[in-house]
C-alpha cells in the first residue's frame, strides 16, 4: 500500500512535533508566580521558565512542592491544568531562593544571616529578616530556603516548610518571559 506523500510529510511533522514538546517537557517548564513572598525580585503574575536541573548552587531561586494544602480559595484560583497537576502533587509548589546547602550551618539572630559562620550580603532582601535559626550542618540533600520577601514568607524558618529535600526540588528559575519588560534572567 502507497501513501500519499502529503501524507507521510504530514505524519513525519506530527511526531516531530509530539518529540519536540515532550523533550521541552522534560527539561523546562512554564511557571507562575501566585504570591508576594518573592517581593520584589519576582511579583504576582511573573511568568517564569523552570529548568529542570539536578544541581542547585546558594542564590538559585528554586521551586518545589511543599507540605501545605491549598486552601478552598486558592484552588478556585488555578486554571485547568494546575487543578490537573493537583492530582499528581496535591500541596502547593512554591519558589523561594536556596539560601544554604547540605552541609552548610546556618545561624539567623537579630535580623542578620550567617552561613557557614560568614555575614551573607542579599541585596535582593524586599524586607528583614525575622526569626532566630541555628543549624550545625544542614543534613544530606536538605536545603534551607527563604522567600526575599522575608516578612511575607512560609520558608524553611516555619515549621510548615521546614528543610527542603532534594527530590521535592522541580528545578530552578532559568528566565522570566512575562511580563515582556522584564523579559531576561532572574537573579
Amino acid at each position: 500500500m502507497k501513501f500519499n506523500p502529503n501524507i507521510k510529510k504530514w505524519i513525519k511533522d506530527v511526531i516531530i512535533a509530539v518529540l519536540i514538546v515532550v523533550g521541552i517537557q522534560l527539561f523546562i517548564s512554564p511557571l507562575t508566580v501566585y504570591s508576594i513572598s518573592m517581593n520584589p525580585t519576582l511579583v504576582e503574575g511573573d511568568v517564569l521558565v523552570l529548568l529542570k536541573h539536578s544541581t542547585f548552587e546558594r542564590g538559585d531561586i528554586i521551586s518545589f512542592y511543599s507540605e501545605l494544602p491549598y486552601t478552598e480559595k486558592e484552588y478556585a484560583s488555578l486554571n485547568i491544568f494546575q487543578k490537573w497537576m493537583t492530582k499528581i502533587h496535591p500541596n502547593k509548589s512554591l519558589i523561594k531562593r536556596v539560601i544554604a546547602l547540605p552541609g552548610d550551618s546556618i545561624r539567623i539572630t537579630q535580623g542578620q544571616v550567617f552561613v557557614n559562620g560568614e555575614r551573607l550580603t542579599e541585596p535582593y532582601l524586599g524586607s528583614p529578616t525575622s526569626g532566630e535559626v541555628d543549624i550545625q550542618s544542614l543534613p544530606e540533600n536538605k536545603y534551607f530556603v527563604m522567600g526575599d520577601n522575608r516578612a511575607n514568607s512560609l520558608d524553611s524558618r516555619s515549621e510548615g516548610v521546614g528543610l527542603i529535600s532534594k527530590e521535592d526540588i522541580m528545578g530552578k528559575i532559568l528566565v522570566r518571559v512575562l511580563p515582556m519588560n522584564k523579559l531576561g534572567k532572574v537573579n
